[in-house]
């Protein structure tokens, strides 16, 4: 299967290809991927997200970025802009009024097509573009949860979400994905869920958010940490709420209530309406991942990408983070699983032993796609973007629905 070859007409690129290593060139060989994708990579543009409601302040924007602003025809809300503009010491930047994101992670979130009253669940949801981007499309409706393993990389998360002035229903959570067991609250006062022992104790009820935290607070995080070994540790061993907005279904909710986990049978009924599972990969796939290797050094790329031993690793970590968020799904519900990587291991054998194992699953076609420079992947209603196809960052998309049994 060549997953190299574009449905979309076009002029090659003519602009030089990136020296790749040897190393590189094998892997992409044996995963049957073209190293003409890579073509060009230095002209692809760089795609900005304008928040809703500065559509009349465009010209300004383009003053001060000194650029002209390329409306994405097959994406709202999304521009491109020369690859060589920097953004992040610009006053539109600072006052939220635009951030980065690549065209192809803004098609991931469109392919779930959010709708009015949703309670979503974003399994992987650092950097946080994604995350920003659900939350605009919730509007003042919903829920949004967030997790992420990575306790630095979800703050990251919450300043994006303050920044934008878009957190309000938003919840993050310090968790492992492939083991999150928390259903969204579906009111905004603290409900009874099943299973879950009354308590009316106030020190246990949630307050408004605040940045600083309590003693007790600090006292229990310091012990998740010592029962881990390692203080410095990434991972947390109990999932950690680090930020909640006042209409997120958290404040006058019990602790004892937030922290239920749920069985299968419990969130087929009160589970999430949509979920986004963007999984970690090897990023082979991204424009701006591929390049900083040029200054990073490929002996790093090697450790990073090429280890046969991670790469392994990777696919089941995949495997279990896309099992999860379908666990977390209620029945009618869709799930959008993406990964930024073009190789077949890490998305459609990913998908075929998913589907092998979870008759409840059913592949829906993405009735966006249509609409995007995009091709099929390598299983029907699959979709792909790469950059000498889409001009944009290599994406891979799936997407499911819970039917009944």
């Amino acid at each position: 299967m060549d997953l190299s070859q574009a449905c979309i007409p076009g002029e090659e690129n003519k602009a030089s290809v990136l020296p790749l290593p040897d190393s590189f060139l094998e892997f992409l060989k044996e995963n049957d991927l073209n190293s003409s994708i890579y073509t060009g990579l230095d002209t692809i543009p760089r795609y900005i997200r304008l928040k809703p409601g500065y559509e009349s302040q465009l010209k300004e924007i383009e003053t001060e970025l000194d650029c002209k602003l390329e409306k994405v025809d097959w994406l709202p809300g999304f521009f491109s802009i020369p690859p060589q503009i920097q953004i992040a010491r610009t006053n539109a930047y600072r006052s939220g009024k635009i951030y980065g994101m690549d065209a192809a992670s803004g098609a991931a979130v469109m392919a779930l097509n959010v709708t009015c009253g949703d309670h979503v669940l974003d399994l992987c949801a650092a950097p946080g573009a994604k995350l920003c981007m659900l939350a605009d499309l919730l509007g003042n409706s919903g829920t949004i949860t967030g997790v992420d393993v990575a306790h630095h990389r979800l703050a990251a998360c919450r300043t994006m979400l303050q920044k934008y002035e878009i957190g309000d229903r938003c919840r993050l959570f310090v968790a492992d994905g492939t083991t999150f067991s928390f259903v969204p609250a579906r009111s905004h006062t603290d409900v009874k869920i099943s299973g879950a022992p009354d308590l009316k104790n106030e020190e246990d009820t949630f307050k408004e958010w605040t940045s600083k935290r309590t003693w007790k607070d600090r006292k229990d995080a310091t012990k998740r940490k010592t029962a881990t070994n390692d203080l410095t540790s990434l991972e947390c061993s109990e999932p950690e709420l680090i930020f909640y907005g006042r209409y997120s279904g958290v404040v006058g909710m019990s602790r004892n209530n937030l922290f239920h986990t749920v069985d299968a049978v419990e969130s087929s009924t009160s589970g999430y309406d949509k979920v986004l599972v963007d999984a970690e990969c090897t990023h082979d796939g991204s424009v701006k991942h591929i390049q900083k290797f040029d200054y990073w050094g490929w002996p790093t790329f090697q450790r990073r990408v090429l280890d046969a031993k991670r790469t392994q690793n990777l696919t089941t970590l995949q495997l279990a983070l896309l099992t999860n968020g379908f666990r977390l799904l209620k029945v009618g519900g869709s799930l959008v699983y993406s990964t930024c990587s073009l190789t077949v291991s890490q998305n459609e054998a990913v998908v075929e032993q998913f589907l092998s194992r979870n008759p409840k699953a059913e592949l829906m076609k993405v009735d966006s796609a249509k609409m995007w420079r995009c091709r099929s992947g390598g299983i029907l209603q699959t979709v792909r973007f790469d950059p000498k196809t889409s001009q944009t960052s290599g994406l891979f998309i799936a997407k499911f629905r819970k039917i009944a049994a």
